[in-house]
């Protein structure tokens, strides 16, 4: 399927209009409802083997973040066979009291998958912890980018945003 297709399939699922409050405060008039398109399992498996091309050499472990980047990560982790990672906003206080469940992130190239980055905090907090777990990370996947500061936040932290789509792409 052609990106400009997908992101056609991805608008019409997603995009909503109305007053909301995103992560980061910002008030917006418009909202992209990722779980509409996360839910749509045809719609995803598009999304996934889209941004395979765009996951790095050298990626050892996908991490996706909780909650909109578990879905992701794992329809794109079925297409590129490599192993997922789960990463919590906190350790768990119980069991094995881990931040990322699944694969070890510890010692190896280490690529944050995210579902829509509007400034990049959650990014930046959970790459600080996974680094302080010996992982190593210097890029972080998304599939729309809302273009409102994220990809400059993630490069003042030495990570760089690769994205499936952007705003921009929703105008045109």
């Amino acid at each position: 399927m052609e990106i400009g297709e997908l992101g056609e399939r991805i608008y019409r699922a997603s995009h909503l209009t109305g007053e909301f409050v995103l992560r980061s405060g910002i008030a917006a008039s418009e909202y992209f409802d990722k779980y509409r398109f996360e839910a749509d399992p045809v719609l995803l498996d598009a999304v996934a083997g889209a941004m395979v091309p765009l996951v790095p050499a050298g990626t050892e472990v996908l991490a996706g973040l909780e909650m909109g980047g578990i879905p992701v990560v794992t329809a794109l982790g079925r297409h590129t066979g490599l192993p997922c990672a789960f990463v919590r906003k906190e350790a768990k206080t119980y069991g094995t009291c881990r931040l990322a469940e699944g694969a070890e992130v510890a010692g190896r190239q280490v690529l944050i998958v995210e579902d829509v980055v509007t400034k990049g905090g959650q990014i930046v907090l959970s790459t600080q912890e996974l680094r302080a777990l010996g992982a190593q990370i210097s890029q972080a996947l998304c599939v729309i980018d809302r273009q409102l500061g994220g990809t400059e936040t993630l490069a003042a932290d030495g990570i760089e945003l690769i994205s499936l789509l952007t705003a921009a792409d929703f105008l045109s």
